[in-house]
């Protein structure tokens, strides 16, 4: 049975007077879409409220996102000056951020880099992955390590180099090693909580006020697949 976060039951991952981080959960979506799903920025919105008996309107800004499907590292600020310097940050890529799936096929190599030019396509929110450069196309690139074999599956880690949408699903995907439970990108079926084996497991970045270097990792949801990893 899918659980979603609520004020109650929210992973909270690092938590400070400028920041809070969370362990997003499958289905939880970042921030309000057509849906009208409650979003996980108000709820934790609520779970501050609540924490410091707060009066009146809770700031909290977001930073990033991750696709709904998705689990792992989000992000939020809990001060306009760390939401500008948050931004600022990850737009200019000055944070480190690494990813665990699990894919069916062995990858051509146990490490590679994966250099593709990202096509999106909005009408189904998918993008393609092209080995060269096309008309309205993003260049993609990311690493990949095979971190371990299991009975039908292969666990990779992955680093991002640059931010494009769906682009771990969309670059896998190319390379014939679709991400368990992604339909959208070729997977031959569903999960049972209509998420994917794809998890936002470590983030290192500066803190926007301390300056300090945080390094953040998430815990991997607990079912018998991630178990094994």
């Amino acid at each position: 049975m899918k659980i979603l976060s609520n004020k109650e039951n929210l992973q909270v991952l690092h938590e400070d007077n400028h920041i809070i981080v969370v362990n997003k959960r499958v289905g939880d979506i970042v921030q309000g879409d057509k849906t009208g799903d409650a979003p996980l920025s108000d709820i934790v919105k609520d779970y501050i409220k609540e924490k410091y008996n707060k009066p009146g309107a809770v700031f909290l800004g977001v930073v990033h996102r991750l696709d709904r499907p998705t689990t792992g590292i989000v992000v939020f600020a809990k001060t306009s000056k760390a939401l500008t310097r948050l931004n600022d940050s990850f737009k200019n890529r000055e944070t480190q951020k690494t990813y665990w799936a699990v894919v069916k096929n062995a990858p051509p190599k146990t490490h590679d880099v994966l250099v593709h030019f990202l096509k999106r396509n909005s009408k189904n929110n998918t993008s393609k992955a092209h080995l060269k450069e096309v008309p309205d196309s993003k260049k993609a690139s990311l690493d990949y390590t095979v971190i371990k074999k299991l009975d039908h599956y292969f666990a990779l880690e992955i680093n991002l180099h640059t931010g494009r949408h769906h682009q771990i699903r969309a670059q896998l995907a190319a390379i014939g090693c679709p991400i368990k439970g992604d339909l959208k990108y070729g997977f031959n079926r569903s999960n049972p909580d209509g998420g994917i084996h794809l998890h936002a497991r470590k983030l290192v970045l500066e803190h926007p006020v301390t300056k300090e270097m945080l390094t953040i990792v998430a815990p991997t949801p607990s079912d018998v697949i991630w178990d094994l990893v």
